[in-house]
């Protein structure tokens, strides 16, 4: 039976870092580190690099604390790449990904340095 690999990498269709499976390597004599990957959100098949598109997707959070951060609130809107402060959870991240719900909603999703990936509202108007 075939192992089954999954990477997060970027996906065009989505646009943005989702996690992906690897469905087969890429024949040809140029094609190297080339893979089949399956989004599993979307669906949609596409061809990633597995030296480029799976090393970018994890953003650098090295000396986050440093840098002037934005404080969390799901009142504010953020930019892809934005580092963020959640108070809540005393934890720095950057913002990885953005997506329109179902309910008409903002999220993001934001890589943080203790809690990791998560997922959190933005732009809510009351």
């Amino acid at each position: 039976m075939a192992r089954i690999k999954n990477v997060e990498a970027f996906c065009s269709f989505c646009n943005g870092v989702k996690k992906m499976e690897l469905a087969g390597e890429v024949l040809g004599t140029d094609k190297t580190n080339k893979y089949w990957a399956k989004c599993k959100k979307c669906k949609q098949t596409m061809i990633i690099d597995i030296t480029e598109d799976v090393k970018e997707t994890k953003p650098s959070l090295e000396g986050i604390e440093n840098e002037n951060c934005t404080v969390y609130s799901p009142d504010k809107s953020f930019s892809i790449g934005e580092s963020i402060y959640h108070k809540n959870w005393d934890d720095f991240g950057k913002v990885i990904s953005k997506e329109i719900l179902s309910n008409g909603h903002s999220s993001i999703a934001v890589s943080f340095q203790k809690s990791g990936l998560k997922k959190l509202i933005e732009s809510l108007t009351i």
